[in-house]
């Protein structure tokens, strides 16, 4: 990933010696755990982890410049390690293993420890959220439905209902974290031909992973559902971003992105400030997606195995696990900033001239007894007229014969804003029971 959609701590995760360094503390651990079984001489052991190489700058060139020669990556770095510890003691590293017990461990280790900054990134997301929420409870906007106004409702309710999502989203996560935290050192083919299963337990109790079946492979479901997860991250912010977007065009200018000082919009038009971060989300919230769809083409290799995953796995399981984790720091990052214009929000609702009311009004004409099909035809008439001459809805109305016959008050409850989001404490009711 490049450096501009990478946050050190994820980045961090998935470095050459962070990897390598894993690498190593897995064969170091599986040559101990051969000592209870009669197969490694215990000084053997304890020689290879005294003496094994410090995993820094000059350890992955090294591994790099085998690696020519070898043309195996995990062959090129088992022959360094082996050098650095010496005879006889390093003939003992990779022991009965396979290189896809080394790097598949490898892979679910970081992906565990990748998962626990997402589950802290969403968790912090959350708690930006439902605090927003519940400030702007009361912040009385117009609901729009495929971009039309539709009748009133909240800020507060639009942004409980995304933190529920993030809440989702955040399960998801926890159990792709579950799934993927799993080791596998079980040799070619997954036989335990050349190694005892006590080390795989062994190996795995220490790492904190839990040990599964497989072929030569980690069956490669698991790390589907982790980059699903992530992919669900993105698609979840760019829910967010294009409403944010929308709500920041100029004919509508209910919310704005922070602007901060030196800020420029544009390099050629000073007036601009633009919805950038929400912009950066949805853009980012593709790759997500893009990267699930070839994890999903991962799941089926040939037989025991092939590495047809591999040079993708490279690719998007770093990738997801940067891009999930900085679009939700940026998300959190806008929201924290983010310009709310009550005033015009209020404005823009009573822009359409009471239109908004127009179910209210409908159900308060069928209950004072007109059928269904009269009222809705009455309404509608009015409504039409009201948005091609910019006439105040309620007026119309009350010029009509039928309505004016079933008395001045029927109309009242219909228009008033405090009947029509009586009831919207009911998503706060679900906000309340979630665990930031």
């Amino acid at each position: 990933m490049i450096p501009r959609y990478s946050l050190p701590e994820m980045a961090a995760v998935f470095t050459d010696t962070a990897r390598f360094g894993r690498w190593l503390e897995i064969e170091l651990l599986a040559t101990e755990a051969h000592v209870p079984l009669g197969v490694v001489p215990a000084d053997h052991a304890a020689a290879c982890r005294d003496r094994a190489p410090v995993v820094d700058d000059a350890f992955v060139a090294a591994v790099s410049e085998r690696e020519a020669v070898t043309d195996h990556d995990v062959a090129a770095f088992v022959d360094v390690v082996q050098a650095a510890i010496g005879a006889p003691a390093g003939a003992w590293i990779h022991y009965g293993l396979t290189s896809s017990d080394v790097v598949d461990t490898a892979w679910c280790w970081m992906l565990r420890d990748a998962a626990d900054l997402l589950i802290d990134a969403s968790t912090e997301l959350l708690g930006t959220l439902v605090e927003m929420a519940h400030r702007h409870r009361d912040t009385v906007m117009i609901g729009r439905t495929h971009g039309v106004h539709a009748e009133p409702t909240t800020f507060g309710a639009k942004v409980a209902l995304w933190a529920l999502q993030v809440d989702r989203d955040r399960q998801r996560l926890r159990a792709a974290r579950e799934v993927v935290s799993v080791c596998k050192l079980s040799g070619a083919v997954g036989t335990y031909s050349n190694i005892d299963p006590s080390v795989e337990r062994f190996v795995a109790h220490r790492l904190g992973l839990r040990p599964v079946p497989a072929t030569q492979v980690i069956a490669r479901d698991r790390h589907a559902e982790y980059l699903w997860a992530c992919a669900s991250v993105g698609s979840t912010m760019e829910l967010i971003a294009v409403e944010l977007r929308h709500l920041q065009r100029t004919e509508v200018r209910e919310v704005q992105e922070g602007f901060k000082p030196g800020q420029k919009g544009s390099s050629a038009m000073p007036h601009k400030k633009n919805p950038i971060s929400a912009e950066t989300i949805s853009g980012l919230s593709r790759v997500l997606r893009g990267n699930l769809q070839a994890g999903m083409q991962d799941v089926a290799l040939w037989h025991e195995r092939d590495i047809s995953h591999s040079s993708v796995e490279r690719v998007v399981l770093p990738d997801s696990s940067l891009l999930a984790h900085y679009v939700m720091k940026r998300g959190r990052r806008l929201l924290a900033g983010l310009v709310v214009d009550e005033a015009r929000m209020r404005a823009n609702l009573w822009s359409s001239h009471g239109l908004v009311f127009s179910q209210g009004v409908l159900l308060a004409l069928v209950q004072a007894g007109l059928t269904r099909d009269d009222a809705y035809r009455i309404v509608q008439g009015a409504a039409m007229r009201s948005w091609d001459e910019g006439t105040d809805f309620r007026t119309l109305l009350e010029a009509d014969g039928q309505v004016a016959a079933l008395g001045g008050g029927v109309l009242d409850a219909a228009f008033d804003l405090d009947r029509s989001l009586r009831n919207v404490g009911a998503v706060f009711e679900a906000l309340d029971e979630l665990r930031t």
